[in-house]
């Protein structure tokens, strides 16, 4: 794998030059990515049942209020036998089986969203998808945001990936439909698998590839 060199533009959106990201998060081969979308499509699925609330909840007859009484007596009337008015084949019944509070979340190790990360990352840089933007903005601006993102990512969806230093930046971006801020740190594979631009700031990339690849201390 050979180190990727990815565009960098101004507020204006026009090339000022190139930096060089790491080929060990952004330089798998299509063949590579491809052979690991398997992985991708797990930690996308834990994603979104991890953001799941599982708060539905339905009574049992046990649940239901009322029926503690027998309707009736049990033999000689003419009609079946029932116990409770609360019984699931009655109106305001009790539900059978219905869904309870559950948790969604799997297990999924912290190597293999890594490693997703990184494969989905590279599928986008082998696209020429990945760019890095030098808003350049000293105050919160919406219009020069747009005129900074518009040359290279038009009206596609697009993650715009900031430093929490970044807040000009963040507050320009937000009221824009088609882009989904997010900080570097929060930078996740379902959040890169549904846009189809990804977008560092200069700050933003700086500070994900020292997360990623400097040595952790004892």
């Amino acid at each position: 794998m050979a180190n990727v060199t990815l565009n960098v533009t101004d507020a204006k959106g026009q090339a000022t030059g190139t930096v060089e990201a790491p080929a060990e998060l952004f330089g798998y081969s299509a063949e590579d990515v491809k052979a690991h979308i398997p992985l991708i499509h797990q930690v996308v699925i834990a994603q979104l049942a991890a953001a799941r609330a599982g708060t539905h909840a339905t009574k049992t007859r046990g649940m239901v209020s009322g029926g503690g009484k027998k309707p009736w007596k049990q033999k000689g009337t003419g009609r079946a036998r029932q116990g409770s008015i609360r019984a699931p084949q009655w109106y305001h019944g009790g539900t059978v089986f219905g869904p309870q509070p559950r948790d969604y979340s799997q297990r999924t190790p912290k190597k293999m969203k890594a490693a997703a990360l990184r494969y989905i990352l590279s599928d986008r840089a082998n696209a020429g998808r990945i760019a890095v933007v030098d808003f350049g903005i000293t105050e919160p601006s919406t219009k020069a945001a747009i005129a900074a993102l518009n040359p290279i990512t038009g009206d596609k969806f697009t993650t715009v990936v900031f430093t929490r230093d970044n807040i000009n930046e963040w507050l320009s971006v937000r009221n824009i439909p088609t882009v989904h801020p997010i900080f570097v740190d929060q930078l996740n594979t379902y959040d890169v698998v549904t846009s189809q631009y990804v977008v560092f700031t200069k700050e933003a990339l700086e500070a994900f590839v020292a997360a990623k690849t400097e040595p952790k201390e004892a």
